[in-house]
């Protein structure tokens, strides 16, 4: 019963229950007449059905499993057990206020189905919790980041795919491959990362998992088609140990890099990897770190945002793929 009562659940109801509980737990035995005259005067709804009360006196008693009982000497209705509580209602102004400053964090995903749904339920409960409107709010900021573009029917339609572990179809075209293929993909996972939505997942065609971006996806279509789902799904899990967001590659790499200057402090000033070793070396103006990670790419594109204060030192391979990098821009540069 309470799987069936949650797919209706939704923002105006809940306003209506907070308000019946309230009117229950005062004590004064409301009737259903008189809980919809008191949603219209605290909504300013002129009118509210006497069947939509009666749903919502059901879904206390079922979904939220509240002791509610009707006593027809006072004509009205009160809780068996009086310490009983709506949950919202037993929320602290410091739980509020997290909540609110929680939307704050997440700004950087605006514009995301995601944040979309997770902004509507807390803006619902804080505007129910007057005591989580605080002015120390705005104290709490996230700096302009890349705005997230996210295809909406895309995303429902993977989202789809996901509940049912369901193939997928789409046209697609990558970053290096930029010729239109079509593509059979097991739905794993979304990725946010630096501003654009991913989907994690494994490639019929490629015999592999890959990331896809999805406002490259064109054409998508939910097979009926059923794909059994690992219990080891997670992209997490294919890093290496690494935490440079959303790229993989087949195997993991250890690496040991090279900071000077400034940068010295810098490295030391995140967890990177999950087996990171760093090493000072305070006579050489040199602080080395070393890790393990399959996420080859973002590594390198890491050591070059430090300019002249990043060098690798291992794997080779990866050390002469990075002085390719430093003398083609260089060429670019006019100075060679």
């Amino acid at each position: 019963m309470k799987q069936e009562f949650s797919r209706k659940l939704n923002k105006k109801m809940l306003e209506r229950i907070i308000i019946i509980h309230n009117a229950i737990k005062s004590g004064i035995y409301p009737n259903n007449e008189q809980l919809r005259r008191l949603y219209c005067e605290q909504t300013g709804y002129s009118t509210v059905g006497e069947a939509t009360i009666n749903r919502d006196i059901d879904m206390l008693r079922t979904y939220f499993r509240a002791p509610l009982e009707y006593d027809r000497g006072k004509g009205g209705y009160y809780y068996l057990d009086e310490r009983w509580d709506f949950a919202l209602n037993t929320l602290s102004a410091q739980e509020v206020f997290y909540l609110s400053a929680a939307k704050t964090l997440l700004s950087a995903f605006a514009g995301t189905p995601l944040y979309n749904a997770i902004s509507d339920v807390i803006d619902f409960i804080t505007d129910t919790q007057t005591a989580g409107k605080s002015g120390l709010l705005k104290r709490i900021a996230v700096p302009p980041t890349p705005q997230m573009k996210t295809d909406e029917p895309v995303w429902q339609e993977i989202l789809r795919a996901m509940q049912g572990n369901r193939i997928i179809e789409f046209d697609y075209n990558g970053r290096w491959r930029t010729q239109t293929t079509r593509r059979r993909v097991h739905p794993y996972q979304f990725l946010f990362d630096d501003g654009m939505c991913f989907l994690f997942g494994y490639s019929e065609e490629r015999e592999a998992e890959r990331l896809f971006l999805l406002n490259r996806m064109k054409n998508l279509s939910v097979t009926d088609e059923q794909f059994q789902l690992s219990k080891n799904y997670e992209f997490s899990s294919r890093c290496g140990g690494g935490k440079f967001g959303a790229f993989m590659t087949e195997d993991a790499e250890w690496f040991s890099i090279d900071f000077y200057g400034s940068a010295r402090q810098y490295v030391k000033d995140c967890v990177w990897a999950d087996n990171q070793e760093i090493i000072d070396f305070e006579n050489e103006d040199r602080t080395q770190i070393q890790f393990s990670s399959t996420q080859t790419l973002k590594v390198r594109e890491w050591i070059l945002s430090q300019g002249q204060n990043a060098v690798p030192r291992a794997p080779e391979w990866f050390v002469e793929d990075w002085k390719n990098q430093v003398r083609e821009m260089a060429k670019r540069a006019g100075t060679i």
